[in-house]
């Protein structure tokens, strides 16, 4: 049975989740430390500021009982503001009328009716600063002041640690993207292709015939590792290491997909070779892929799930299309049918069987040439539960 499915993988290394949720504490404790270290910094400059008003309060008080508002006086408070570092500008009255003094120009007051009036800012602290001149012999004399919220200087250094820690986090993230790409592990697929579901109960498993160790012809059996005609496993050792990955990712609790290509007679010996090595860079390591009859490669893909090896098959069948048989107009050239562990105990043999089983639906179905065979995976434990001897 065929059906259209759509699914959404998205596939996560433990490293790259370990290294999101680091990122995440730094972006936090830089957040975190900034809004401390700035409260304790607003804090510091209201406390130094009632320190700084209150010395500048006695120093007016000594200067105006020398002689208020002479030139020694207006130039003591003018040197006693220049000195304070959060006081920003002072008004005194006295009986003959208010006088302003200022650490900037008209930065900090506006006079209005000739009469000086502190300027509202967002970076002047809001707390009334004013106190009485018991000065001998004058009435009314008064002293206020404005000061700074913050100490700009103190901000600027806490905003620049700050960012630095957050462009720490933002390198630490970029490169780990940046190595998933390059290492081609998928974020997020959407597929959109046929699958072929099968009934277990139905469905016995294959018998393997032993091979001779001879290839026809005469031939000698396969030598070393990689077969020199293609370069890739030979198609003997295909049912071993299979059921080495089975058992390796059952142990883990992984999916394994495997892939079956087979190629029409279009294909000589040198693109099939070139094939192979394009299914090397795109799919795994070379030593999961085997050669499969004189025009098919068999892939072993471990801890990859059946939806994103379809996708993955899919963009490979374009691949090969683009680069090798760009004169076929129908995808007939290139057929693909794939299965997947999805969950269940079952041996190399039977997993073997379904891919092929895909493979020859593909080459007979009209819609597409890439099948997949899903298995349901509580069926499939009813039929192997139901099977005496137990299956393997």
């Amino acid at each position: 049975m065929k059906t259209q499915q759509n699914s959404k993988v998205v596939e996560s290394s433990p490293a790259g989740t370990i290294i999101a949720a680091v990122c995440i504490v730094i972006y936090l404790a830089a957040l975190v430390q900034a809004s401390i270290r700035l409260y304790l910094s607003v804090e510091q400059h209201r406390i130094a500021s009632d320190q700084e008003f209150a010395n500048i309060a006695n120093i007016a008080l000594t200067a105006g009982t020398q002689g208020f508002m002479d030139e020694r006086f207006i130039e003591t408070m003018n040197n006693a503001l220049a000195h304070s570092k959060t006081i920003e500008a002072l008004i005194i009255s006295g009986p003959e009328g208010e006088y302003a003094f200022e650490r900037q120009k008209d930065r900090a007051i506006t006079w209005i009716n000739n009469s000086p009036r502190f300027i509202n800012r967002f970076d002047f602290s809001g707390q009334a600063y004013q106190r009485p001149l018991p000065i001998q012999n004058l009435r009314n004399v008064n002293i206020q002041a404005v000061a700074g919220a913050f100490s700009y200087t103190e901000f600027s250094k806490i905003l620049k640690e700050t960012l630095f820690l957050i462009l720490i986090g933002f390198a630490l993230a970029f490169f780990t993207m940046l190595l998933q790409i390059l290492l081609g592990k998928p974020e997020e697929i959407t597929a959109n292709a046929p699958v072929y579901t099968d009934r277990p109960e139905s469905v016995s498993e294959p018998v393997m015939e032993k091979k001779s160790g001879k290839k026809e012809g005469g031939e000698s059996g396969p030598k070393g590792l990689f077969s020199p005609r293609t370069n890739i496993g030979w198609e003997e050792y295909t049912k071993d290491r299979l059921d080495s990955e089975l058992h390796r990712c059952a142990s883990t609790e992984k999916d394994l997909t495997l892939i079956i290509f087979e190629f029409t007679d279009t294909m000589n010996d040198a693109m099939i070779k070139r094939a192979a090595d394009e299914a090397v860079s795109f799919f795994t390591s070379r030593d999961l892929l085997f050669e499969n009859g004189n025009k098919g490669i068999t892939i072993i893909y471990p801890g990859i799930d059946l939806e994103t090896s379809m996708v993955k098959a899919q963009k490979f069948h374009r691949r090969i299309m683009e680069k090798f048989l760009q004169s076929h107009k129908s995808n007939a050239s290139l057929y693909i049918g794939l299965t997947s562990r999805s969950g269940r105990l079952l041996g190399a043999g039977r997993m073997m069987m379904e891919a092929m089983e895909a493979l020859q639906r593909a080459k007979t179905d009209r819609e597409s040439p890439i099948i997949a065979f899903k298995s349901d995976p509580d069926k499939y434990r009813k039929f192997i539960a139901s099977q005496s001897p137990p299956m393997i």
